[in-house]
């Protein structure tokens, strides 16, 4: 078995990482979609094992979301979710999604 010269435990973080983030991109398929995925082991609070996520990922990891009781992360989640779920205005939304003028309409 060749190592490479990367210790076990950082190929293991960096597979358990990888994973995660491919279960993410399950959730999100399309520049329309939205989900929710909770990031629920502790592990994740850690910046050293955080920074190792995409930036398509950490940029919407924000602090005051993170270490949540069970009670505030559920709060947190239900929030998020009826937001999305408001109808939107397509005016107001022209110039600030993904999306150019004729996928919006």
């Amino acid at each position: 078995r060749e190592t490479y010269q990367i210790q076990e435990n950082e190929f293991l973080t960096f597979d358990a990482l990888r994973q995660s983030s491919q279960c993410v991109g399950r959730v999100i398929r399309s520049k329309t979609d939205y989900g929710l995925m909770v990031f629920a082991d502790k592990r994740y609070h850690r910046r050293d094992k955080r920074n190792k996520l995409p930036k398509w990922i950490t940029q919407y990891l924000y602090e005051e979301n993170m270490n949540l009781s069970t009670d505030r992360a559920t709060t947190a989640a239900r929030n998020f979710l009826k937001s999305m779920a408001q109808p939107r205005n397509r005016h107001d939304d022209v110039g600030h999604t993904m999306l150019n003028e004729q996928q919006v309409k």
